[in-house]
């Protein structure tokens, strides 16, 4: 996959990577952030890409995605999320531990959903199924979309930099270190705040009496 990507970008340049963030927004599963990473060592070690714009991409596509997938949960509903959610690992347990995040803090989910794989798919459907209010979903979209593009591709933009000078000194071996340590340094930072958000769920929904059998929370 992260072949095909590679060529992909290589071919294509920025819009590829919207297409893909977007794809992976409207809750579709795609390998949006690997996407993502791709364009920003492919950026940094070749520099045929430029940075900013590799951020502009990924960010419109993930705002422009979360959008839809809004207007996608809001048309069909929390019925469809029931029906077909375990097609994509989405049970009712999870379903009722959205409702949670949602109805309290529903701006964080968006906003930090963005850094945490299942989230990041389905941050936008469930809070249009959840009735969400659209301007706080808009607000949290594009920060959450903003910071995440933004510091993924430059924390992932200086190792690719950094490998390009190693590969003056140390051939091959430097750049395939730091294309290494690029992706394990997003995977951490991601991987600690998704500990943060799932350990704060995990409070929450011990601290709130469970909803009634079809009963949808309003989002706040």
């Amino acid at each position: 996959m992260s072949k095909q990507l590679a060529d992909l970008i290589s071919a294509h340049g920025y819009w590829i990577v919207a297409i893909i963030v977007a794809v992976e927004s409207m809750g579709i599963p795609a390998p949006g952030e690997t996407a993502l990473v791709t364009a920003a060592i492919f950026a940094g070690t070749t520099h045929r890409l430029d940075i900013v714009w590799v951020i502009l991409a990924a960010a419109v596509g993930a705002i422009v995605g979360d959008n839809i997938g809004y207007m996608l949960g809001r048309r069909f509903g929390y019925a469809l999320l029931l029906r077909y959610g375990k097609l994509v690992r989405i049970d009712e347990k999870r379903i009722k531990l959205g409702q949670y995040l949602f109805r309290r803090h529903g701006g964080k989910v968006v906003f930090f959903g963005r850094f945490i794989a299942l989230l990041r798919i389905f941050a936008g459907p469930l809070a249009g199924a959840l009735r969400m209010p659209y301007r706080r979903f808009l607000a949290a979209n594009v920060l959450g979309a903003l910071v995440w593009a933004g510091g993924t591709t430059f924390l992932v933009y200086s190792l690719g930099t950094l490998a390009e000078q190693w590969l003056q000194r140390f051939a091959w071996v430097g750049l395939a270190v730091a294309v290494v340590v690029g992706v394990l340094a997003s995977r951490l930072m991601h991987h600690r705040i998704e500990q943060a958000v799932e350990s704060h769920a995990a409070e929450l929904a011990a601290k709130t009496p469970q909803p009634a059998p079809g009963d949808v929370p309003p989002a706040g």
